[in-house]
């Protein structure tokens, strides 16, 4: 039995079938999903049409993460709170006015966590950030890790959310992040994901970094009228898809902290433009010319 396993699309479609196209070629038998399919790049509806052709010919098992619960919670309260030309919400905006109801459907029937069976084999359990929080970052050596781990009766997980490829190995479990396919971090630029493969009673691992044409993926931010929706944060898109370092939540948190320390207090989503371009020039320095606004 072999297995492609993907997260963190992040409507990367172009890095997505690069991704596809690599598993195939290996003869993959099944895909797993992790979360997370749009979200920071342009086109959304180009990687949900993917993944619904993927899901015709080929097993696939998807689950939810904290991107999909964003736009279902976005339409249950009445699409409040989420504003255009505005670097803190706008690439939110976005993606969630060229999804479909068929795709908020797709997410909807989704759950957080599964745990897959393949006959004969040791089972898997998989989430987006932990079985417990969607959002929680299994690093490693940490104590939130290590306890996710202990009380999880499956040996192996499968997880993701923090874009970075790698194994942990705890009291004979194995936890496993495939990286992302969009946005991976330290990994170079590139698009990365994992193969299992069964072996007897056990699972090995192969971790898949691929070349792709990231340039193409930067022009759709600027002819789809994304870049003007989030400048800022397609800045650091950009940076992202070429480098794979510093990621939005590092550069979202260091402008909360210069609107807290300059104005007293800071409150998501209400961060004002000069401190997102403040931030940008401490972490990224002149990679982008700076046009502060008051």
């Amino acid at each position: 039995m072999k297995i492609a396993v993907l997260s963190d699309i992040h409507g990367n479609y172009i890095a997505l079938n690069e991704c596809i196209k690599n598993a195939i070629n290996r003869k993959v038998d099944a895909f797993v999903f992790l979360g997370d399919y749009v979200g920071e790049l342009a086109f959304p509806q180009k990687t949900m049409n993917i993944l619904y052709s993927l899901k015709e010919t080929y097993q696939c098992f998807f689950i939810k993460g904290n991107k999909e619960d964003y736009w279902i919670d976005y339409q249950a309260e009445g699409e409040k709170g989420w504003k255009e030309f505005d670097s803190t919400t706008g690439a939110l905006y976005y993606a969630y006015h060229h999804l479909t109801s068929k795709d908020l459907d797709f997410f909807k029937s989704l759950s957080h966590t599964d745990e897959l069976a393949f006959d004969g084999l040791m089972p898997i359990m998989i989430c987006h950030g932990s079985q417990r929080k969607v959002n929680e970052k299994l690093l490693p050596n940490s104590e939130n890790t290590f306890a996710i781990m202990e009380s999880t009766a499956a040996s192996y997980i499968l997880c993701g959310h923090t874009h970075i490829q790698g194994k942990i190995e705890h009291e004979g479990k194995v936890l496993l992040n495939p990286g992302s396919v969009g946005l991976s971090l330290n990994g170079k630029g590139k698009a990365q994901f994992m193969i299992l493969q069964s072996a007897q009673d056990a699972w090995n691992e192969e971790f898949v970094s691929l070349e792709y044409d990231a340039e193409n993926v930067i022009r759709d931010l600027h002819i789809s009228g994304l870049w003007e929706n989030a400048p800022a944060w397609c800045k650091v898109t950009e940076h992202m898809l070429r480098t794979g370092e510093i990621s939005h939540g590092t550069v979202l948190a260091k402008a909360m902290a210069l609107c807290k320390e300059q104005e007293g207090e800071c409150c998501w989503p209400d961060i004002p433009e000069k401190y997102w371009d403040l931030a940008l020039g401490e972490l990224l320095g002149n990679s982008f010319p700076l046009a502060v606004k008051t």
